[in-house]
């Protein structure tokens, strides 16, 4: 959003932007991200994005230098989808609280975008939140084998679309729209996104959990959770 540039930084918080995610799946020039820190490369995302690059993990001096200037600005750092690195480098130089916007808890679900417990102390030390994503596969450690199957069942349909479009995830949404009775037995329960709020709740407390969804990032959520108005039955 920024292209490297402390300016643009500024003139978005101008204009009223008060929180940035320091990387999505990919890298940033200065802030590696969970994908390329944990995963090697694939065909269809290149080199930069996998753990063989020749990049250091972490943030880079001018990535800790944007983290201080977004300090200075009032914005909020979010921490979701950066690498275990990053997120170190990134609490070690803040010294506002952070927002972790929509991630989950790894001890329950090993998953790269998950925060292990000892993150999970350092944003509560921060004074900063966690707001949970309610995506299956973050919530659930077999969902991706579930899902995984759903693909194999539909393999040919499936590699037909890979040839137009070659990133899986938008092909898997829409394979997920077009057999929604299959999907149906893929979701998990809703106990397992409050089995994450409660370890939070019990490891630091009810001020540092929050409710991030991801709804519109995901393509499976939780049975009996599709929407907003679905929240009072977290409650």
């Amino acid at each position: 959003m920024i292209e490297n540039d402390l300016n643009k930084l500024d003139a978005l918080y101008k204009r009223g932007v008060r929180y940035m995610t320091i990387t999505w799946n990919n890298s940033t020039d200065w802030a590696t991200s969970a994908l390329t820190e944990t995963s090697p490369p694939t065909p269809q995302h290149g080199v930069e994005r996998g753990a063989d690059s020749v990049r250091k993990k972490g943030l880079t001096d001018f990535g800790k230098q944007i983290v201080k200037r977004m300090n200075e600005l009032g914005m909020l750092v979010d921490l979701s989808h950066v690498g275990e690195q990053t997120f170190w480098d990134a609490v070690n130089t803040t010294t506002k609280p952070v927002l972790v916007s929509h991630s989950c808890v790894y001890t329950l679900c090993p998953h790269r975008r998950n925060l292990k417990d000892d993150q999970i102390k350092a944003v509560a030390k921060n004074g900063g939140v966690i707001h949970l994503n309610f995506y299956s596969g973050f919530l659930d450690p077999n969902f991706e084998a579930r899902s995984d199957a759903f693909t194999t069942r539909h393999k040919n349909e499936m590699d037909s679309m890979l040839k137009i479009n070659p990133e899986p995830y938008f092909m898997q949404v829409y394979l997920f729209e077009k057999y929604p009775d299959e999907v149906k037995g893929l979701r998990p329960p809703m106990s397992l996104l409050l089995d994450h709020l409660d370890y939070i709740v019990k490891l630091v407390g009810v001020d540092y959990v929050g409710l991030g969804s991801d709804f519109d990032g995901v393509n499976s959520l939780p049975a009996g959770l599709d929407g907003v108005e679905d929240f009072p039955k977290i409650t």
